[in-house]
């Protein structure tokens, strides 16, 4: 057995998980250069939730964020994470985009891809795959994890050897809401193993407080890599962390060979930025608990806490257990796709208003029609065609890859965003986030101008967010 290999999440999914994305570039920049040294296999930097939140929230471009973290980081690979062919905004974008942001994350740094689709649905990645092998790039392939009666080993090694089929470069099992114990991971690393001649990725949360033992398990049964975060932003919604896994390897057959003195001073930065979002109320000690829900009720634990706020908005937060029973219900009807972003939403907002209207299906989100109708692609379980035609009426299902009957766009949001554009790049931000982008545009020109943006704001009656 080769040494495990380590990707570090702290730059990306550890503070998208506990902090909402928050952590700018500038608490970023001052360890980055002592991280380079660590000798991890990847640093998980870029893409999920970083570029909306750049834009949305920090003031900050995300493309330049990317060129920075790999001036700074010469020696490690840089990792992103991509939604397939939502890229990394909320619907389907066309060939022509997709092919065009991978080409361009690659030139500005990016080394490995983490692609994923929230339905499993192979069609949904294989642009994605093309376009990153054409590029140089390592097309990594996430199957969202998930619990249901179809969802048996005997379904992950079919994905995963058409995944292999796609020609990707490694696997990753993306267990996004913590829904993995330790024993089934050992079962199912081993069976993707013994189908598939690629490696074997694994990713997890700590929410169930699981997820030290399940990548110790994988390890022994044959993973290749594992994610995990510097131990300040670990644990909770978070990670495992690095250095507790770096050390429970030492001196086995699995050693890392990571440094754990050199750990410890990356680790003494974290802290002190820990302490600094925890004084601010970026980050709530109550993200790092433990919370089993997710096994009892198989809900992620930000899809848990939607609904809830859901119910709180319309004074039925006593419905709560009749939503989380209906959630089950609700994801059956719609084919069983995994809940993960978009779908957990789109599932979950529909068992809301079928409890508190009283009557299910009496108000159906345009989303949840969508999702019926096949706008994100082929469901786990075909849906119940009686079913399906009370949800969309005379719409016409579809039954071909989404994008398919997509026209090519690109020049289209060139020309729309055009007088903005001050690098090749600002098409993409402009493509995902539409008004969220050009906010920032209009913030990025007023201050080239000298002009203060809030000034500028008051001025024109729009207020900052």
């Amino acid at each position: 057995m080769a040494k495990v290999k380590i990707t570090e999440t702290v730059l990306r999914d550890a503070h998208q998980s506990l902090i909402a994305t928050r952590m700018p570039l500038s608490d970023m920049l001052p360890i980055l250069s002592k991280m380079d040294q660590v000798g991890y296999y990847s640093a998980e930097v870029w893409g999920g939730a970083t570029f909306d939140a750049c834009l949305r929230f920090l003031d900050e471009d995300p493309w330049e964020r990317l060129r920075v973290i790999r001036k700074e980081m010469p020696n490690t690979k840089l990792q992103m994470l991509f939604r397939g062919q939502n890229m990394l905004g909320y619907r389907h974008y066309a060939d022509d985009v997709l092919e065009y942001f991978v080409q361009k994350s690659v030139a500005n740094g990016i080394d490995i891809i983490r692609i994923f689709d929230a339905l499993n649905d192979i069609r949904n990645l294989e642009t994605a795959i093309k376009a990153a092998k054409k590029e140089k790039a390592h097309a990594q392939v996430a199957i969202s994890y998930t619990l249901g009666d179809v969802f048996t080993t005997e379904y992950y090694v079919d994905y995963a050897k058409r995944i292999e089929e796609a020609g990707a470069d490694s696997i990753c099992i993306k267990d996004m809401a913590a829904l993995l114990t330790p024993y089934r991971t050992a079962e199912l690393v081993k069976a993707l193993k013994e189908s598939v001649n690629l490696p074997i990725q694994l990713h997890t949360h700590y929410t169930s407080g699981l997820a030290s033992m399940c990548l110790l398990k994988g390890i022994e049964a044959g993973a290749d890599v594992i994610d995990t975060a510097m131990s300040p932003l670990a644990l909770g919604t978070s990670h495992a962390p690095t250095e507790s896994m770096v050390a429970a390897l030492q001196g086995t057959e699995y050693d890392t060979g990571l440094d754990l003195v050199l750990l410890n001073e990356i680790r003494t930065y974290f802290m002190t930025l820990r302490e600094k979002y925890i004084k601010s109320g970026l980050l709530d000690p109550k993200m790092l608990a433990t919370d089993a829900n997710a096994l009892i009720y198989q809900v992620p634990g930000g899809m848990l806490s939607n609904l809830l706020s859901q119910l709180k908005q319309a004074g039925k937060e006593d419905q709560l257990t009749a939503v989380m029973e209906e959630v089950p219900r609700v994801r059956a009807d719609a084919g069983m796709p995994p809940l993960v972003t978009p779908t957990s939403q789109i599932v979950g907002t529909q068992a809301v208003f079928n409890v508190i209207m009283g009557e299910r299906y009496k108000m159906v989100t345009k989303e949840f029609k969508g999702l019926v109708r096949g706008e994100y692609g082929k469901t786990p379980v075909q849906i119940d065609p009686e079913f399906r035609k009370k949800i969309i009426g005379d719409a016409e299902p579809i039954d071909c890859r989404p994008a398919d009957l997509l026209e090519p766009e690109l020049d289209k949001l060139r020309a729309e965003c055009a007088d903005w554009v001050e690098q090749e790049e600002d098409v993409l931000s402009y493509a995902q986030f539409g008004q969220v982008a050009t906010k920032f545009f209009e913030n990025r020109r007023n201050k080239k101008l000298g002009i203060d943006s809030a000034h500028a704001d008051a001025a024109s009656g729009v207020h900052p967010v």
